[in-house]
């Protein structure tokens, strides 16, 4: 992260006067392409793809590393060279070095769920010019376990779980860059980190843990509280949905009806009739208002116990008392067409939710004792059940430490992202990071290096009914390389391989707004606008204080048991 070359801003202010003058341009120092990135000249490899393996690399990171194997790989942009290997003593990383030409970027990309698989790929990247053109070198790591995504692998395994929790990706950086630097004989000018979902939460991890590792980071859909991503809120999706007999109370094929009055009664808040709530959290739908009436056919309404299920996924878990067990706001209205991740077909599924809430509960929220036999009706939803779940892997297993000063101070720029529709996971626990953010270091502070793009419409890391194609990654390596601060990000729909239509989206709390002249489905016909009185979100649940600085603890495995520090909490 320390090896940039002169301040870029500068550098192009002092061309821009130069040429002004008549002078000629600066010989020496970057350019600035039109995208804000560095314009720096590719470099060949010093070495062969096939004298890869054979790199010592002692002494790079806390433990050794073999490399298995080193291929050229001619498909994709441009041939590279793929290098596949082991960080002892289970993380299996990938990297790729390009061989035509490196513009001396390192962009590392993070893995989703729990992981279990090395595949690298940039999916909210794919449109950015240097990793569309394969001129990045680029590296991915299974964070020390393979397969099984059940949670099963952490079971008597602690050290899987401390690799699962940060050091896989921070080890995996350091050999990356080790081998980048031998196979071109220069290090990364510039060092990238862009994930979503868990890939989000490693992300958050990077900037609070190891803040030199990476310049620019992009971290999308965070799972940054995954302790209680992973129990109380995908258990409070089935938890709500079941009757006394414990069958399903919802279905699915009443997902499109609840979601077209959602649309009926919000959709032209924000001027337009679109198919859009632009922010969800100004539409106050009422389940109540489509329950059936005397005669009404059931297939075009709701019984009143399925409006009550509907009005609990959309408010989020609580415990009898009405405290809340996870941040207002579990699931935002507009989002139901996506909620099949949670609402079965038919009796006698099992859903996505279940799955996830019984992998976390079973092997990682209590690290030192797995219990397989663990059933999702054994969870209580009560304020002790919280603190005994949440506690014993939090300290090590979330992101959600609010103090990024050691980040900021190395240089660090960070752009937070979520899709407003996300069914996994909540926006409102990232705009609750992001807040607590301003609250903690100052609004001023962390708008010089910290960003919030929420995207209307959009799913989980992608997908869902809004413009859901944009590139994350160069705002954030433009702000980095150039100090041009991210504006708007314009996201698009595409269908049949053909844009249908393009919106901007801007820094929250900033919307986009049509400035009354032309189509619609054209981004250039939008402007930012920030509410004079912007939605105040109410953060008062019972876990709020975990979002403080100083609870991060560091495990170790000792004799096949994860020990960890003590820590308290006020609660």
């Amino acid at each position: 992260m320390r090896h940039r070359p002169a301040p870029l801003l500068l550098t192009v202010v002092l061309t821009a006067l130069l040429a002004a003058t008549g002078t000629a341009a600066f010989a020496s120092g970057p350019r600035v392409t039109p995208d804000g990135l560095a314009d720096l000249p590719a470099l060949p490899p010093v070495m062969t793809c096939a004298d890869v393996t054979g790199l010592d690399l002692g002494g790079v990171t806390d433990a050794p590393v073999t490399l298995k194997t080193a291929t050229v790989v001619t498909t994709g942009a441009a041939p590279y060279c793929e290098v596949r290997g082991t960080i002892a003593p289970a993380n299996t990383i990938v990297v790729r070095l390009p061989i035509d030409g490196w513009t001396q970027r390192y962009v590392q990309a993070g893995c989703g769920g729990l992981c279990g698989m090395a595949n690298l790929n940039y999916p909210q990247a794919s449109t950015c010019p240097v990793i569309a053109d394969g001129t990045v070198a680029g590296a991915t790591t299974d964070m020390g376990h393979q397969g099984q995504n059940d949670g099963s692998w952490a079971a008597g395994n602690p050290q899987a779980q401390i690799d699962f929790a940060y050091r896989g990706v921070h080890v995996t950086s350091q050999v990356a860059k080790a081998i980048i630097t031998k196979f071109y004989g220069r290090q990364p000018v510039y060092s990238y980190f862009d994930g979503c979902s868990d890939g989000g939460r490693e992300a958050l991890m990077e900037a609070q843990r190891y803040p030199h590792d990476f310049d620019g980071i992009a971290a999308g859909a965070p799972a940054s509280n995954m302790a209680l991503q992973n129990t109380f809120h995908h258990a409070w999706n089935v938890y709500a949905n079941l009757d006394a007999d414990g069958k399903y109370i919802l279905l699915s094929n009443k997902l499109p009806l609840i979601h077209a009055a959602v649309l009926a009664a919000c959709d032209t808040i924000d001027g337009l009739r679109d198919g859009l709530v632009d922010d969800p959290r100004l539409c106050h739908f009422n389940p109540a208002s489509i329950v059936c009436t005397t005669g009404q056919d059931s297939a075009t309404c709701l019984t009143s116990a399925e409006a009550t299920v509907v009005r609990k996924l959309h408010d989020g878990a609580t415990d009898e008392h009405g405290n809340r067990l996870e941040p207002a706001i579990a699931h935002e209205w507009s989002s139901e067409l996506d909620w099949t991740l949670f609402i079965p077909a038919a009796q006698g599924q099992t859903v996505g939710s279940e799955m996830f809430a019984l992998s976390y509960l079973r092997y990682l929220a209590q690290p030192n004792n797995p219990n397989p036999d663990y059933k999702l009706s054994d969870l209580k939803f009560t304020v002790a059940s919280f603190w005994k779940t949440m506690l014993p892997s939090t300290t090590y297993m979330a992101a959600i430490d609010p103090d990024l000063s050691a980040f900021q101070r190395a240089g660090g720029k960070l752009l937070l992202w979520h899709g407003w529709n996300d069914q996994h996971i909540s926006p409102q626990g990232t705009m609750d990071y992001y807040d607590t953010m301003r609250t903690t270091m100052g609004a001023a502070t962390v708008d010089r290096f910290a960003k919030l793009y929420l995207f209307p419409g959009v799913a989980h890391c992608g997908g869902g009914e809004g413009p859901n194609t944009f590139d994350i990654l160069t705002p954030v390596m433009a702000w980095t390389e150039s100090g041009r601060k991210p504006t708007r990000i314009v996201a698009s729909n595409i269908a049949g391989g053909a844009v249908t239509r393009t919106r901007p989206v801007f820094p929250y709390p900033a919307v986009a707004r049509y400035d009354g002249t032309g189509s619609i489905d054209d981004a250039a016909n939008f402007v930012a606008y920030t509410p004079e009185n912007p939605v105040r979100n109410d953060y008062r649940w019972v876990g709020q204080a975990l979002y403080s600085h100083g609870y991060q603890t560091w495990p170790k495995a000792v004799d096949g048991k994860l020990v960890i520090q003590p820590f308290t909490t006020r609660h």
